[in-house]
């Protein structure tokens, strides 16, 4: 989905990498006005930023940096803009993957993404329970938890001090952080049905009141 006027939309960014089509179809469905961002100019516009991601962290984080768009997601995501990073995209905010030694994440939430643990079948493709974690709230968990997602991964962000839901898969796993402007999914929304289509909701009512 293409949206003619820039200014006032939430921006997919459009860096070759990802289901972005549907994640703007599901922006849109939420009640979002969405639209594929290709230009540094457009994305310095966005009243909000999604940034999707499948395949390797390697892969992606190399078509981020070669869209010319990496210095104004940063500065966006400096200045306050509401950020929401799916799967690989939400990885891509760590300092980087053991799926991809050498390679430096984004660097906005500390620790490297590793590998699912214990004996569970690789990846994770299936849907999940992802429950708040004890003492914290989500400002876009809008069912009470916990919630039916959709995942498909390998690798899970570390827990940390912005985890603030989980879901078991052999273990303990990050399935969303949020930290000021910045929230990152590992499960897919666009994918999750109503549940998903609920929680963009929560993302576009934020971009829509900042």
């Amino acid at each position: 989905m293409r949206c003619e006027r820039i200014d006032n939309v939430i921006a997919v960014v459009d860096y070759g990498i990802g289901n972005l089509r549907s994640a703007a179809k599901a922006i849109a469905a939420a009640g979002g006005d969405a639209a594929l961002v290709t230009d540094p100019d457009d994305l310095a516009r966005a009243e909000g930023i999604v940034l999707p991601g499948v395949g390797s962290f390697g892969r992606c984080r190399e078509a981020l940096a070669n869209s010319g768009m990496e210095a104004t997601l940063r500065a966006q995501l400096e200045a306050g803009v509401p950020f929401l990073g799916i799967c690989v995209g939400f990885q891509l905010l760590y300092q980087g993957s053991e799926e991809s030694p050498g390679v430096e994440g984004l660097g906005v939430f500390t620790g490297t993404v590793g590998r699912l643990a214990g004996e569970v079948k690789v990846p994770q493709m299936q849907w999940n329970t992802v429950a708040l974690v004890e003492g914290r709230t989500s400002s876009l968990l809008a069912d009470p938890p916990p919630s039916w997602f959709y995942f498909v991964h390998s690798f899970a962000a570390p827990l940390g001090a912005e985890t603030v839901a989980t879901c078991r898969y052999g273990d303990t796993v990050a399935a969303l952080a949020e930290q000021g402007n910045v929230v990152g999914a590992q499960f897919h929304p666009e994918k999750s049905g109503a549940v998903g289509l609920r929680f963009l909701g929560r993302f576009v009512e934020r971009c829509v009141v900042r």
